[in-house]
């Protein structure tokens, strides 16, 4: 349901009293004789509250007609603004948008108030069959975060919240939701079979993530002006990033491999991508160019489109990224899987991995030969035990324990 529309009262003088008056959604609401500044810094405080509910609620009382879907309606509305960046929402939206669905399917119509720790237990049950222990935790707490904005906005009493917080999250072992797999470090020999079958920029991409550790979203959006070449050592810091919002800062150290692959792609205008689309495109036409043995026919000219329907970006970005690193994989299997069976034997296939895998696999290489503390600072992590869910525990540390005093 759509939230109402916030209309901005008119200050009105009531003639039988001389007071001034205004009207919220049918309540009339005095504010002291009319036409005295008094009156005025009051209405302008009603005002001020109705603008600030964000759903066009007077914030002086909590109201009992409101549903769920109207309050959800409202959060909706609030947290596309509010979870934005660079223009665009964010991951956020679309999770708060899952634990609506859920919420607005079971408990709809019913009443705001009403909605209790049983009916969030409900909704936690229902969540738990389809989904990991993480993400059922994740959308209870957004459930939970739009009754807490219900409240804030005057819209709910504060009890209706509170009871809410005595609702705990998921534990290990104690419900039917399945456990999230690990995600662990891609070895290099899968790194290295995925590469054959990329795009040339991409494949770099891969490269120089995998050497500097970088986030998915950090190499797409690098540009020569974010680099500092003034050192031996390279400083790339990204215009924007994960925790810029906590106001932090992000240093990315670029090596001398990381920066033989960089080099080339910093030969452009200041300001436009490293790694292009466009770019990729041009090389892979350019290859087909130089495998062609013949001539291009004049029919052929004429089919080919002068304005293409969709055109590339000048950018890549995290998921048109782990896109290409996916369609990577099936066409090496395809080819693998081809190749076994000419050879009348069993293929052995990659593996599906991600982008952020490369993350884990250079914090891991990090922490092993560095130590924890180099593993977060080359990540960029404020603290270690973040570090630690990035790099694997090195097993060889153990092994010598276990050797000399074991």
């Amino acid at each position: 349901m759509p939230a109402r529309s916030c209309l901005v009262p008119k200050y009105c003088f009531h003639r039988p009293s001389g007071r001034a008056y205004v009207r919220i959604h049918g309540r009339v609401v005095y504010c002291g004789k009319f036409g005295t500044a008094k009156s005025k810094m009051e209405y302008a405080r009603l005002v001020a509250e109705l603008a600030a509910s964000g759903n066009c609620q007077s914030s002086a009382t909590p109201t009992s007609d409101l549903t769920v879907v109207e309050l959800c309606a409202a959060y909706l509305d609030y947290s596309v603004g509010y979870y934005k960046k660079n223009g665009l929402p964010t991951r956020s939206v679309e999770e708060i948008k899952a634990a609506i669905r859920i919420l607005t399917t079971l408990y709809g119509q019913t009443p705001a108030t009403d909605f209790g720790p049983l009916r969030l237990l409900a909704v936690q049950a229902a969540l738990a069959q389809k989904n990991a222990r993480s993400y059922v935790n994740k959308l209870v707490g957004y459930v939970k975060r739009i009754f807490k904005y219900g409240v804030s906005r005057q819209l709910l009493p504060p009890s209706v919240h509170t009871a809410l917080t005595t609702v705990d999250g998921l534990k290990l072992g104690r419900t039917i939701a399945r456990e999230p797999e690990p995600i662990m470090p891609v070895p290099d020999e899968i790194v290295d079979a995925t590469i054959a079958f990329l795009p040339a920029v991409v494949a770099d991409m891969v490269r120089l993530q995998r050497l500097t550790g970088c986030r998915p979203g950090e190499v797409c959006q690098l540009r020569p002006c974010d680099v500092d070449r003034s050192g031996e050592v390279w400083r790339y810091r990204p215009e924007h990033h994960k925790t810029e919002y906590k106001g932090r800062e992000r240093t990315i150290f670029i090596g001398p491999k990381a920066q033989a692959i960089l080099l080339p792609y910093l030969r452009r205008d200041a300001a436009a991508y490293c790694f292009s689309p466009a770019d990729s495109v041009e090389k892979h036409k350019e290859k087909l160019r130089a495998r062609r043995q013949t001539k291009v026919q004049p029919s052929q000219q004429i089919r080919c489109k002068k304005r293409p329907d969709k055109l590339p970006g000048d950018r890549y970005c995290r998921n048109s990224y782990c896109q290409a690193i996916t369609r990577a994989v099936t066409n090496a299997n395809k080819a693998r899987a081809k190749e076994a069976a000419e050879m009348g034997v069993e293929p052995v296939l990659l593996p599906r991995w991600t982008a952020n895998q490369l993350r884990h696999a250079r914090a891991t290489e990090v922490r092993h030969q560095f130590g924890l503390e180099a593993a977060q600072v080359s990540l960029g992590h404020s603290k270690a035990d973040i570090t630690q869910t990035y790099a694997e525990r090195d097993a060889r540390l153990g092994v010598e324990v276990a050797k000399k005093i074991g």
